[in-house]
């Protein structure tokens, strides 16, 4: 897969791709669910920010019965996953991000019987 840079930086400034990358970055996947959850955002523009990074060739996505699980695609060149982790590792510690995290993981029943059929 060859990035063009534009399509990488251009999804780095938007505030909420950058969270959700943020944290598939942490947690390797995440559902939906999760990630609406953790950055407190309506499911339809959390799902709306990760299909644009999907069509961007950035995350990749399976099928768990109803619900969808995001990783960062493992086939990105290593230029890219490299300015993706090196993003993650310096902005975790700085909020939004910290508090995306605590969220996260205090989520009840995750993913448990509300993500996974």
């Amino acid at each position: 897969m060859n990035k063009l840079p534009e399509t990488v930086f251009k999804a780095l400034s938007d505030s909420t791709r950058l969270r959700c990358l943020t944290l598939l970055s942490q947690e390797g996947e995440l559902c939906v669910c999760e990630l609406t959850h953790a950055i407190q955002m309506p499911q339809p523009k959390v799902s709306r920010h990760l299909a644009l990074l999907r069509e961007s060739g950035l995350v990749a996505d399976h099928r768990r019965g109803q619900w969808i699980f995001y990783r960062i695609n493992p086939n990105l060149p290593a230029w890219v996953r490299d300015i993706l982790e090196r993003t993650a590792q310096e902005i975790a510690p700085t909020e939004p991000f910290v508090r995306d995290h605590e969220r996260l993981a205090t989520m009840a029943d995750r993913p448990g019987a509300t993500c996974v059929v």
